[in-house]
């Protein structure tokens, strides 16, 4: 619930990405069928040079360990498994995993094939993938930011819950949710982006360590025996020597979007740097500053200032996630600060270092939400029971009534 409330949600998936990733580094690798026969030597079904792939890649067959090199000899070229459809393995648990995200990797490696064949470079096409994702998906998104925003107005009045019913735990619970009741809030309709994202974080990075790893992805191409779209693989695909999909990217000086882009080694911590994972951590970074609530408890800025050292474990994830998630990953985290500034505007963000630029000050967001009112009740509907006034609530509770009878006290009195 924090996470989400924080924008940490990108954060948390990829926190689940990395712990597959440690366990079974192939969780999520075209894997081979059950029954696949084992071959003396790696065997690669055979792909028309410069042409479609149309020959069934599958079942994948079983290399042979790699033999020892002697003095003075080279490996010889590295021959790279057909992308297959996940089959569950009842001594495996991730390939259940695989097999029940197929459907969302084949959608999307469809979808990315089919601008790859458009516009010829995979870094365009998987950036022309996550804007057509995040347009379908708009409504949802913005649903989350109003819900999030609405929930920030409502923070004096819970807060004031809190200090009233102190240390009884069930009644700041009961009176906050007839508070959420009455206003039409409900603090549980922002957790179906949290679960899309991850049905779509898991995919996407096999898409991107598989999908442009392979040199026959045909029967990925195909939907119940018939073939949605074609792709021209490289010459090399043919021998099984490279991928079918080019996965440079020329405009980023041939950056290869199936592997980690690592630019350098950190000295003693062993971690590489990626200028990708930096600048996915800082766009995160302001994401998560935007939709912070402000407030003025020194322990919740305290807490809150904890959550922005969250989206620099990006920099940690640029050693071994592909350099394609990352793009992937900024192009999501651009659109939702774009969605996040027409909703609810700058948010948190300024003052900035104690600075608010002149753009900043009196900024009407373009689609602000409306401010939470009272639940209208339905016809038949009883309307919700009036919250206790506690003559504590106000000055006039605490001042004694005045007596008629006189005075009372014995002050004054003849013995």
């Amino acid at each position: 619930m924090i996470l989400r409330r924080l924008g940490l949600v990108p954060v948390a998936a990829v926190l689940a990405v990395m712990a597959l990733f440690a366990v079974n580094p192939t969780a999520f690798a075209a894997s081979p069928s059950p029954g696949a026969a084992p071959a003396a030597t790696p065997v690669t079904t055979p792909v028309p040079a410069g042409g479609a792939a149309t020959h069934a890649p599958c079942p994948n067959p079983t290399p042979t360990a790699t033999p020892k090199l002697g003095p003075g000899e080279t490996p010889g070229p590295t021959h790279h498994p057909n992308l297959c459809p996940a089959q569950p393995n009842g001594a495996d648990p991730f390939s259940l995993l695989a097999w029940v995200f197929t459907p969302v990797f084949q959608a999307i490696f469809l979808v990315l094939v089919f601008f790859y064949n458009i516009v010829g470079d995979i870094g365009i096409a998987i950036i022309l993938v996550t804007l057509l994702i995040r347009l379908l998906l708009v409504p949802v998104y913005r649903a989350q930011i109003v819900s999030q925003r609405r929930m920030q107005m409502l923070q004096p009045e819970l807060r004031a819950i809190s200090q009233k019913f102190k240390g009884d735990r069930q009644k700041i619970s009961q009176e906050q949710m007839r508070l959420y009741q009455e206003r039409g809030v409900n603090p549980a309709s922002g957790c179906l982006p949290t679960m899309l994202t991850m049905v779509l974080l898991l995919p996407m990075y096999s898409v991107f360590s598989s999908g442009l790893t392979a040199p026959n992805i045909s029967s990925m191409l195909s939907v119940f025996g018939t073939q949605v779209v074609s792709v021209k693989c490289q010459a090399e695909a043919a021998a099984g020597t490279a991928p079918c999909i080019q996965p440079h990217i020329w405009w980023l000086g041939g950056l290869n979007a199936s592997t980690p882009e690592i630019l350098f080694r950190i000295p003693v911590i062993g971690f590489g740097f990626s200028l990708l994972a930096l600048v996915s951590a800082l766009l995160q970074l302001l994401q998560t500053r935007m939709m912070m609530p402000s407030s003025s408890d020194p322990q919740a800025q305290a807490q809150q200032r904890a959550f922005l050292l969250l989206p620099l474990l990006s920099l940690v994830y640029g050693s071994f996630l592909p350099a394609g998630l990352f793009i992937y990953w900024i192009v999501t985290t651009l659109f939702s600060v774009v969605q996040q500034y027409l909703i609810a505007g700058w948010g948190s963000l300024f003052p900035l270092f104690g600075w608010t630029p002149g753009f900043a000050v009196g900024h009407t967001p373009r689609f602000a939400p409306p401010p939470p009112k009272p639940r209208e009740t339905k016809a038949g509907e009883p309307s919700p029971a009036p919250a206790r006034r506690d003559p504590k609530d106000n000055a006039a509770g605490t001042v004694r009534p005045n007596r008629e009878r006189g005075r009372t006290s014995r002050r004054g009195r003849r013995r």
